[in-house]
């Protein structure tokens, strides 16, 4: 019996890292006027080519329960355990649902095992979770070991983003529409953070070089006093400056930082042209 990772599409873990730990991703969906996709079936360039040209935002909607059990139901088959780790129950239904899912599953295979931890967050915030559960398996540890390495990282990582506009934010609920005017309006530059699960204000500045001078600033903080493990740019259809930053955390820190793009469903909540960095640390922050 082997221990099996499965995920939501939103942590964006890349696929060559998904195949080396033989992560499974059950895919959340995004939705247009008359069409629907899943976020596993639509490459970045043209999803946020369709946006661009759509009428209306588009929204997302989490899987359903038979998504959810279609996969737990063929890894219990094959006689393995399941470690599920899935984005922030702050911010979608997905980990609900996934509940669910395991509980219908569980009355058909009631010797199976099946965990499932709520990584408070999204993007590769919630990818360094999944992460070290893979490679804790990778390594052969037991199930206690696997999702012992698995929370240790939940105190242990920090995501700081800029998003370009506050219009994308507001209209998800993300930020309060007084607070998306004031900052419009005073051409304020919010570096946003997640805690306790959910979006919250970590700094405000003016420019968009300010805002990114004080991630830096913050990352080389923690990097000092805490320690460093794993560095990874984000950015929503903006790789050009996501390959700056990249450059200039490279030039700080000394070492390789890989850019990966977020997709249509983080990608529709927060806008395009957003940059950040996330990152986990040795010691808890």
């Amino acid at each position: 019996m082997s221990i099996k990772i499965v995920t939501d599409s939103t942590t964006y873990i890349p696929m060559d890292l998904r195949k080396k730990f033989d992560i499974q991703v059950v895919s959340l969906s995004i939705n247009f006027d008359t069409e629907t996709f899943l976020e596993e079936e639509i490459d970045n360039a043209t999803f946020y080519k369709k946006m661009d040209e759509a009428k209306n935002i588009p929204s997302s909607s989490q899987p359903s329960v038979q998504n959810f059990c279609n996969v737990f139901e063929n890894l219990l088959e094959a006689n393995h355990k399941v470690v599920a780790i899935f984005i922030s129950s702050e911010m979608s239904g997905t980990y609900n649902t996934a509940m669910m899912a395991k509980n219908k599953v569980l009355e058909r295979f009631p010797q199976g095992i099946i965990e499932i931890i709520d990584s408070r967050s999204n993007c590769m915030e919630a990818g360094f979770v999944v992460l070290a559960a893979a490679q804790a398996v990778e390594k052969g540890l037991d199930f206690a070991g696997v999702l012992n390495a698995a929370y240790r990282v939940l105190d242990r990582t920090r995501f700081l983003f800029s998003p370009h506009s506050l219009d994308y934010l507001k209209k998800g609920g993300r930020i309060g529409g007084a607070e998306a005017l004031l900052g419009t309006i005073l051409q304020i530059k919010p570096i946003l953070t997640v805690v306790n699960g959910k979006t919250a204000v970590f700094d405000k500045v003016r420019t968009k070089s300010r805002a990114i001078e004080r991630m830096l600033d913050v990352l080389s903080q923690d990097a000092q006093a805490k320690g460093l493990e794993r560095v990874v740019v984000h950015h929503i259809n903006n790789p050009a400056e996501g390959e700056a930053l990249s450059q200039q955390i490279r030039e700080r820190l000394n070492i390789e930082v890989p850019v990966y793009s977020i997709g249509p469903v983080i990608g529709v909540h927060v806008g395009p042209g957003t940059i950040g960095v996330v990152y986990q640390t040795k010691e808890p922050i």
